[in-house]
């Protein structure tokens, strides 16, 4: 019998509050899990004045640990989405960060480090080849994958760019990467389809390579860029108001036995409270 799975939400659920006060909402609306989601390098004047959510990568880890069991969260997985297209720059967010994420997830005890390759910003990004998107992206994350060897975590990759948002692209990617155990993805049932694929065949194709869920549903008016649009940071309605058929998704990772740790992106509380009760009536 299959047990329950984890149902989070994504930590930027009331805007310009601190990160301390997204796990008090998140816990406000009956959910104990969360991901660490904005986060940045050094210090920011936001965060430092109460106004951005976000979490410095070079924070001690108590100071985190502190603020999520205060509002009796437990964090699940770090994102560190990062730009793996583009010339490695300063102010590009990538491969550092991407092992500073890894670093400071294994010190809080997080299993999941979740990354993808985003969209190109730069002409040189935009004309890459095929062959070489697929290197750059492998490149990048060469070292980062050692250190989540090294340190006990799992790097997954989620789709939201114009290789990861392809079922045969991102098999290409695992493949080039190796590491399974080290290497998994993170499927987000709203990316996976707007950039042109089925979630459900996401999940026969890897089956248990999925590691984590990203929860969005798509309303219908996003028909009309799928397969042009590559990712959007978080649904605009509950699930099971738009287009993607949730249930089946549901009853899919059920049959090649997920039943790990899941996050809701989806903006407002009613629908993140609505999407809550919809997952657990399907079964989730």
């Amino acid at each position: 019998m299959n047990k329950e799975m984890t149902i989070g939400c994504f930590a930027l659920v009331e805007p310009f509050t601190g990160m301390a006060r997204q796990f008090e909402a998140i816990a406000e609306m009956g959910i104990q899990y969360a991901d660490i989601t904005d986060n940045h390098n050094g210090g920011m004047l936001g965060v430092e004045y109460g106004f951005s959510a976000s979490v410095s990568l070079d924070s001690h880890p108590a100071k985190i640990r502190e603020m999520a069991k205060a509002a009796g969260i437990e964090l699940t997985a770090f994102c560190a989405h990062a730009n793996l297209l583009d010339p490695t720059a300063p102010d590009a967010y990538g491969t550092a960060e991407i092992i500073k994420a890894i670093r400071l997830a294994a010190l809080l005890g997080i299993k999941h480090v979740i990354t993808t390759e985003g969209d190109p910003k730069t002409r040189f990004g935009e004309e890459l080849t095929h062959a070489e998107r697929i290197f750059s992206i492998c490149e990048k994350l060469q070292t980062p994958l050692q250190w989540a060897e090294e340190l006990g975590v799992e790097l997954l990759i989620e789709p939201h760019g114009i290789v990861t948002d392809s079922i045969d692209a991102m098999g290409e990617v695992l493949d080039r990467l190796g590491h399974e155990e080290s290497v998994g993805i993170c499927l987000d049932t709203g990316n996976s389809w707007l950039g042109g694929a089925e979630p459900v065949d996401y999940i026969k194709t890897f089956g248990a390579r999925i590691k984590h869920v990203h929860w969005k549903d798509m309303p219908a008016e996003m028909e009309e860029k799928r397969g042009s649009m590559y990712g959007c940071g978080m649904a605009v309605i509950p699930l099971g108001d738009g287009v993607i058929d949730i249930p089946e998704i549901v009853n899919e990772l059920k049959a090649v036995g997920f039943d790990g740790a899941t996050t809701l992106e989806i903006a407002g509380a009613d629908n993140v409270k609505l999407s809550l009760e919809r997952l657990r009536n399907w079964g989730a």
